[in-house]
């Protein structure tokens, strides 16, 4: 048997031990000090090493040795990297298989909100707060009625819901939508690799009788084309016109309705959020909701006294080849336009800008942003794959916001026309609410166009 010294040593000493198997240098001197290796870390220090199980400190104790595809003893579920990485967990939710691009979230809570965000077609996603499920779901906290994600991986095994709203518990809400999910895994391992390495592509399996053709899921996840062209709008985008009015969310009354609206707001539906729509409302808008392919004369046709881009998943490039005409036709009429996230890509592209694919992307409820103008700096929800590239944009288009965390571009403003865009999400749901005054911006530039 080897000493724990010993496998350190042949791993390469304390700092590339650390950096192996993702934990920091303070676990490597915990190893060292209870002379024992916690055992999820064996499969990758076996290999690494050319040890056997049986060199192991602790192995005369440990469980039966993994299967002959290397899952370990428990494991029902496994996300499987294009780069043939295989994460072994145990699976919960729906018995399926899922590809996509592997992302994190970096939020502490809207687990149910996160998970039903259209933006997140295509994804899996990772959390990376433990503490998953624990409030279980209810019919409320949606974003729509269909979760766009493919499944989602997480630390610790969901408990049962403890909270007065929950109806059932998060692996029964998966079931009913098909979505798996995988507990177990090393989150913290799995977000510093796509932070250093970038969105990898991979396939979630939870398969019902607990097979794995590993060969298969490799392959699988290899072959999937990526986000990059992509037009994902089309597929979460409503399928016909509609009227909104529900208000914000409000102690004790719950949602409220809009019942006076002194303004008319055509919102085009790129994978809106509902709590975008209820932010419209609630400053005093009546709602109206039409496809991601609604052209110039479907939505001037409903004379509105602004226009709202919503958000969205995919690239950004191929939704503009229809969504930019239409952009476009709205502004020639300098109708005022308020875009989000995707809007707000789709309004740089219409103004002459460009868009690029992010190396990890922004997804979480703590991203600082500063307003050049001000100086001012919030604290918002991000959730977006893409950014506008800044340099692309013309003379006539000011950057308004920056991040703080990378200087990516956050927001725009044209200076001819009565049109502004910010990359983050102003409604959170979740996240903080440091945004929300965004909505009476788009209001007083409505205010503003109706005075003439």
């Amino acid at each position: 048997m080897a000493s724990v010294d010993e496998i350190i040593d042949r791993l390469g000493g304390p700092d590339r031990a650390a950096q192996l198997t993702g934990v920091g240098t303070e676990a490597i001197r915990k190893w060292r000090q209870s002379r024992t290796i916690p055992a999820r870390h064996w499969p990758l220090i076996l290999k690494e090493t050319g040890l056997a199980l049986a060199d192991m400190p602790g192995a005369e104790a440990a469980e039966p040795a993994p299967s002959a595809d290397g899952r370990p003893v428990g494991a029902t579920a496994a996300l499987v990297l294009a780069d043939g990485t295989v994460l072994w967990g145990r699976g919960f939710g729906a018995h399926a298989t899922a590809v996509g691009e592997v992302c994190f979230n970096t939020a502490i809570t809207g687990y149910q909100e996160i998970l039903t965000d259209p933006s997140y077609a295509g994804q899996i996603i990772t959390f990376t707060f433990p503490h998953i499920g624990n409030v279980g779901t209810n019919a409320e906290d949606i974003e729509t009625a269909t979760p766009a994600a493919r499944g989602l991986a997480v630390r610790d095994d969901p408990t049962l819901p403890s909270n007065w709203r929950a109806s059932r518990s998060l692996p029964e809400w998966l079931v009913a939508h098909g979505l798996p999910g995988i507990a177990g895994i090393d989150t913290r391992r799995l977000t510093r690799r796509i932070r250093l390495g970038g969105a990898p592509t991979g396939v979630l399996a939870h398969p019902a009788d607990g097979r794995f053709d590993l060969e298969a899921l490799v392959a699988q996840a290899t072959s999937w084309p990526g986000l990059e062209g992509m037009d994902l709008a089309r597929e979460v985008t409503t399928r016909q016109r509609y009227e909104w009015d529900e208000t914000v969310w409000a102690w004790p009354a719950g949602y409220g309705r809009q019942e006076a609206p002194r303004f008319h707001v055509v919102a085009i539906d790129y994978g809106a959020k509902r709590n975008i729509l209820r932010c419209l409302a609630h400053a005093g808008c009546r709602v109206t909701v039409l496809p991601a392919t609604a052209s110039a004369e479907d939505i001037l046709r409903h004379a509105p006294d602004g226009v709202f881009l919503s958000n969205g998943p995919g690239d950004p490039a191929a939704t503009g080849e229809y969504a930019v005409p239409a952009i476009r036709g709205v502004l020639d009429r300098r109708v005022p336009v308020f875009g989000i996230c995707l809007g707000h890509q789709l309004l740089a592209l219409a103004l002459g800008g460009k868009t690029r694919k992010l190396h990890q992307g922004h997804r979480g409820a703590n991203h600082p942003v500063k307003e050049l103008a001000t100086g001012r700096v919030e604290i918002t929800s991000q959730n977006h794959g893409f950014a506008v590239i800044p340099e692309s944009l013309p003379e006539s288009v000011r950057v308004t916001h920056v991040s703080l965390f990378d200087g990516t571009n956050e927001g725009i403003a044209s200076e001819a026309l009565p049109a502004f865009s910010v990359q983050y999400h102003p409604e959170a749901s979740p996240g903080p609410t440091d945004s929300h005054h965004l909505f009476d911006r788009f209001v007083a530039m409505m205010e503003r166009a109706k005075a003439g």
